[in-house]
């Protein structure tokens, strides 16, 4: 889906657009009086977890900041982080380098530097229980079992009024569990 049609989709599903005065860091100098959006994806750092479903968070957050030419370059509040515009909306783009499971030490801080109201947020994962290919979105939610999820909302005071971007992370179950063991997986007892 191209980008310039997923955000005004984004919109109408999360919220409307939130009108303020207050300024954010660089968009002060472009004035903008909308709310910025902070999209988040949820991932592991390293080369060790580059191109895993656990990391398809990550993945989506790379591919948007390039498609809209946003770079991915600083270090803030334990994220990789990016600032831009899209179609005249300031958009946030973070990574978390705490770690899937300490996500929200990252994301609790950013979304409160901001003074984001947690409707101005997207947070993109992994999810376990989708069958393969298919994306969901939702204006808000619990964790279910994920603990990237669980740490996120711990650190929005346990508020779970923000989006979510579920991407489906499964195997196939069948190809799962017709695949035979690696010689570790058949040692170990």
């Amino acid at each position: 889906m191209p980008w310039n049609r997923f955000m005004p989709f984004l919109s109408k599903c999360c919220t409307s657009t939130v009108q303020t005065s207050s300024s954010y860091s660089s968009f002060s100098s472009s004035f903008s009086p909308i709310q910025p959006w902070l999209f988040v994806g949820l991932g592991n750092p390293g080369e060790k977890y580059q191109s895993t479903r656990h990391n398809v968070g990550f993945d989506m957050i790379d591919a948007f900041a390039q498609s809209q030419g946003i770079p991915l370059t600083t270090h803030y509040f334990k994220a990789l982080f990016g600032e831009g515009m899209v179609d005249g909306v300031p958009v946030l783009l973070a990574k978390p380098q705490t770690y899937m499971n300490l996500s929200g030490e990252s994301v609790g801080p950013l979304a409160a530097y901001y003074k984001l109201p947690l409707n101005r947020v997207l947070v993109a994962f992994d999810d376990m229980d989708l069958p393969c290919g298919v994306l969901r979105l939702q204006p808000k939610g619990g964790s279910g079992r994920h603990n990237g999820l669980k740490s996120v909302i711990y650190h929005f005071r346990k508020n779970r009024e923000f989006c979510r971007l579920r991407i489906a992370g499964q195997m196939d179950p069948k190809a799962f569990v017709l695949q035979k063991f690696n010689r570790t997986g058949r040692e170990r007892p």
